[in-house]
């Protein structure tokens, strides 16, 4: 928010400078972005008059003029002027030899067509004081001869821009910045407190609260008979325009600066336009509303509207509607003062590509008791520039709806454990006075009552926040800690995300954090058949749904990366993914990771093979065996997964998840110019490890069988092994595949798979019976089941 400083001083006014104000603005918690001295704009500029103007005799566009500066120079000045309205008798600014303008530009005798120049006539553009730039500024016939333009346009001010938190809506005005200047400087405050007026006329419209929840308080007033032709006051363009709003008209003008001095946003409708009477409801859907910036939007069933008996009239605390909008014709106007639910303005403004000052007040809260104080302020400032008769103040309002203040209690104990010191009773009464609060004083601390214009107050620890804020975060005393260690209980089972994180970046890979929001196209391609969750308000439409996997946002970084000449990418991430699931959303710990490209770095003494499946199918073993359990891939037949390279992942029996190749049709779909490798996993089955159990070493010899066993194509050597597993007693300690042949001498659909089967005793040496024994049951209960038989 911006304000000028002397405006802020017409409220209050310490004996502090500009940087001392700054510095505790900043300091309280209002960050101050920076201020400028308006002064500096300009030097040497004076208000002068035409008395002459005379066509240049040799160029169309430009006039010689007789300039008077009255005291400031004994002779009339002649200086050439290319502006249309340059004419004899209007006051102007005029930039004397010598004065410097903005941009560091200097003015300098000068010929202009073979006729010298002694300065430069000015318009607002030129000086930086305004935006019109047709012409030279024309200053009011009672400005004195030869004073500083700077003294005349009262620039020796400063204009502040305050970087508010969205909790502190109440400092969206001159009137509560001035209120925080009060406390932090303890200067009392002047409140401008309108007048109630009595009404002249009595006319008015009736009321309607159709959404109460939304809008609980609506007041308005009918003003009749006003002067169109009226101009804004020169005070009040400056305080407005030096706050960031162009001044338009003067009804216009006034709403502006009652929201920016008071932090209540209003409205004013041509009073010609309004049917019947006002209607503050919710929009049908499809309804269209033409706003006043020429935009027509059509509106959805949850926009809140100020609307008449047969057409919507404004979007609610967002924009008006062009066709009620003030004009240079309208004479009798409805002014609008009313209380939104923050709640209800949230987001409707984005809805609909806009962002309006009273958008932004009411969705971070509008102070619930100060709709009359507004419209009186408005009414009082209207009727003194544009003229007309009031009428009385209509107000409807649903008590049931409206909120309440809030009442806190306060402990002088939780003050000094929360801060580490305490307060004096007296200071923490003066300090919650002066920000409003009323207090009553109980045996341990006191109760409190938070005013209206306070939303963000709302438990004991804001007070003391306030109390803090107030005293100065660089006057608390520092203090070492003091607290009692204790040691917490580790399970020793638990494999943490770090111990995760840990084994893959040992290997190779970057984790990376990407967004749970994703575009549902590109979903939907690498998750076909699970209809991801939308969101109600999304970002934009690249992040309007939730991912149901975590690919999306690896497969979008292995893509920039590759765009950008990376020719080697090892990338994962912890992180969620959301299921809908009927009336409930799951929320799902996964971990997941891609490889593409190069297996090794590029090197001289690297061969450039890039990597497979089973790459990563090693790394993904080194993730199961931190938990120590049993696992096994399965063959697996996913839509975006190639089908001869990709598995399911088992532990203990229960699938965690998968690893494969992305297919080459999906690879195509989503312009991936890498072959792609990945996996995810469910984190929660990995989250605890198998505790390992000692077992002494056997003393005597191992012995190890080899079998070379002729099955059909079709069986899977995981299953050879599991059966060998499950079949050969206690006797049997190791068993692993060491070759697959396939080819000369065997018959087609067939291959041999050699198998190394280690047994051991722990108490003897065993015998050539005991090893038979167990080899002639796995080779016959092999080949019963798999048709397995021992290869000649």
């Amino acid at each position: 928010m911006k304000f000028s400083e002397k405006w802020l001083r017409e409220w209050v006014n310490p004996e502090i400078s500009t940087q001392e104000l700054v510095e505790k603005l900043t300091m309280a918690g209002l960050e101050v972005d920076g201020f400028e001295y308006l002064g500096n704009k300009f030097s040497g500029v004076v208000v002068g008059e035409i008395v002459e103007a005379e066509q240049h005799p040799d160029a169309d566009k430009l006039r010689v003029c007789k300039v008077s500066v009255g005291s400031a120079s004994d002779e009339d000045l002649q200086i050439i002027c290319g502006a249309p309205n340059a004419r004899a008798g209007i006051k102007v600014a005029v930039a004397m030899i010598g004065a410097v303008l903005p941009g560091d530009f200097k003015i300098k005798k000068a010929k202009l067509r073979g006729i010298e120049s002694q300065g430069m006539l000015c318009s607002t553009t030129e000086l930086e004081i305004g935006e019109d730039g047709d012409g030279i500024v024309e200053l009011d016939s009672q400005a004195p001869l030869g004073q500083d333009l700077k003294d005349y346009f009262e620039l020796n001010d400063h204009v502040i821009e305050v970087d508010l938190t969205p909790n502190r809506g109440d400092c969206l005005g001159v009137r509560g910045i001035a209120r925080e200047v009060g406390v932090l400087t303890q200067t009392a405050v002047t409140e401008h407190k309108p007048k109630a007026l009595a009404p002249e006329i009595s006319d008015t419209l009736p009321i309607k609260l159709s959404a109460p929840q939304a809008c609980p308080r609506y007041l308005g007033r009918v003003i009749k008979g006003i002067n169109p032709q009226a101009k804004t006051p020169d005070w009040m363009v400056k305080y407005i325009e030096r706050s960031g709003v162009r001044a338009i008209d003067p009804v216009v003008d006034v709403t502006n600066f009652v929201l920016l001095e008071l932090g209540h946003p209003m409205h004013a409708f041509d009073l010609k336009q309004i049917e019947g009477g006002i209607d503050v409801r919710m929009a049908k859907q499809g309804e269209k509303l033409t706003l006043l910036d020429g935009q027509e939007v059509e509106l959805t069933d949850d926009t809140l509207l100020i609307a008449d008996h047969n057409k919507p009239l404004a979007i609610a605390g967002v924009m008006g509607g062009e066709h009620s909008g003030i004009n240079s014709q309208t004479d009798n106007i409805f002014l609008e003062s009313a209380y939104f639910d923050p709640i209800a303005i949230a987001g409707r403004a984005r809805q609909y590509g806009l962002h309006t000052d009273a958008s932004h007040r009411y969705e971070r809260g509008v102070d619930f008791e100060l709709q009359r104080t507004a419209i009186e302020r408005a009414t009082e400032l209207l009727l003194d520039i544009v003229g007309g008769q009031p009428g009385d103040i209509i107000e409807a309002v649903d008590h049931d709806a409206m909120p309440s203040k809030r009442h806190l209690r306060l402990r002088r104990q939780r003050i000094e454990r929360v801060v580490g010191f305490p307060f004096a009773d007296d200071q923490v009464q003066d300090i919650l006075k002066r920000l409003g609060l009323k207090l009553t004083a109980n045996e341990d601390g006191w109760d409190v009552v938070v005013p209206s214009f306070r939303f963000d107050i709302d438990n004991e620890e804001s007070l003391i926040e306030e109390l803090v804020r107030v005293y100065g975060y660089n006057k608390l005393p520092s203090r070492k800690p003091q607290a009692e260690m204790a040691m917490f209980d580790q399970p020793e089972n638990r494999v943490w995300k770090n111990d995760m994180r840990d084994v893959l970046v040992k290997r190779g890979y970057q984790e990376v954090i990407t967004y749970s929001f994703v575009e549902p196209e590109f979903q939907l391609q690498l998750h076909p058949g699970i209809e991801p969750l939308p969101l109600m308000n999304p970002i934009s439409s690249e992040m309007a749904v939730m991912r149901t996997n975590l690919l999306p946002g690896l497969v979008q970084t292995a893509k920039f990366n590759i765009n950008r000449q990376q020719n080697r990418i090892r990338i994962f991430e912890l992180g969620l993914r959301f299921i809908n699931s009927g009336d409930t959303l799951q929320q799902i710990p996964t971990i997941a990771g891609l490889v593409c490209g190069l297996r090794n770095k590029e090197s001289w003494n690297t061969d450039g093979v890039k990597v497979d499946f089973y790459d990563l199918k090693g790394d993904v073993e080194a993730l199961l065996q931190a938990t120590n359990k049993s696992y096994d891939f399965d063959t697996l037949h996913m839509d975006i997964l190639h089908p001869g390279q990709a598995a399911e992942i088992s532990v203990d029996g229960h699938a965690v998840g998968y690893i494969g190749k992305i297919h080459p049709q999906v690879q195509q779909e989503i312009d991936l110019d890498m072959d792609a490798f990945v996996f995810q996993m469910d984190l929660a089955p990995l989250s605890e490890r198998q505790l390992p159990e000692f077992k002494p070493l056997s003393k005597f010899p191992s012995i190890r069988r080899d079998l070379a066993l002729v099955v059909a194509d079709s069986v899977n050597g995981g299953e050879l092994l599991d059966f060998i597993v499950k079949n050969g007693g206690n006797l049997l300690t190791d068993a692993h595949i060491f070759d697959i042949y396939k080819g000369e001498h065997l018959e087609p659909g067939k291959k041999s798979i050699a198998l190394a089967m280690t047994l051991r005793h722990p108490d003897k040496t065993l015998e050539d019976a005991e090893i038979n024994a167990v080899v002639e049951k796995v080779v016959s209960g092999l080949a019963e089941q798999y048709g397995a038989a021992l290869r000649n």
